[in-house]
């Protein structure tokens, strides 16, 4: 466990300066969001607190837990209840920070615990403050999801993360949350790579025996049907 009492004001300064030359030449033109390090009263701010503390000794980073985000912010806070900029950072600023449970695609983590995976690239499928809605211009595009999968996270030409063997091939519908992956696949992915739609009926039949009887209650009171006895 990473001792908060080495991060004085020099250690802070320091590694929030480290983190600054990284954004300029990594990370601004993704339209990744920098955290001052001072509100107008001349404290720290919470945001860049937290990312000073993942960013600690960089690029060996570490696994940490909440509870300890949460300690080191209550040592310039006293008040704070819970710290949820970890993940804000992430998803809302850009920075590629690993949440436990969540998108554990470069690291295995368990839930309630963060790491920052790199400052030389920003969070898979962050956007520069808009939604795409067209892809009409695919180079534009693939450049501002700095050519990765907005779903998993794969880099066009690299390894695939989750089949280690395949090259990555960006297909358009990757963009487009309203569509499958690819034809034929079997989910409906939103813009952060969360199923909420299934693209084929046949999915079904990969699912436990107590998945498929309650999918077929919920279709039989849908469409008023009479039910037949599954027990």
């Amino acid at each position: 466990m990473l001792d908060s009492l080495i991060l004085n004001k020099k250690s802070i300064e320091s590694i929030y300066k480290t983190i600054c030359e990284y954004h300029g030449k990594y990370l601004r033109k993704f339209g990744v969001k920098l955290p001052k390090l001072y509100n107008l009263h001349g404290k720290f701010t919470k945001d860049a607190l937290v990312l000073v503390y993942l960013a600690y000794d960089y690029p060996n980073t570490r696994k940490v837990s909440k509870g300890e985000l949460t300690k080191f912010v209550r040592s310039y806070y006293p008040n704070t209840n819970d710290v949820q900029q970890a993940r804000h950072l992430g998803a809302q600023a850009g920075w590629w920070i690993v949440a436990g449970g969540r998108d554990n695609i470069v690291y295995r983590i368990e839930r309630g615990s963060y790491q920052l995976y790199t400052l030389e690239q920003p969070y898979p499928g962050f956007k520069k403050g808009h939604r795409i809605t067209g892809t009409e211009n695919w180079g534009k595009i693939k450049e501002k999801y700095n050519y990765r999968c907005a779903t998993c996270g794969s880099q066009e030409g690299r390894p695939h993360f989750h089949w280690p063997a395949t090259k990555t091939i960006l297909q358009k519908a990757h963009m487009d949350p309203h569509k499958p992956l690819i034809a034929g696949n079997r989910w409906v992915y939103d813009e952060k790579g969360r199923v909420i739609k299934i693209a084929n009926p046949t999915a079904i039949k990969n699912c436990d025996k107590k998945i498929r009887k309650s999918i077929y209650r919920i279709l039989c009171r849908e469409f008023h049907s009479k039910r037949i006895d599954l027990r």
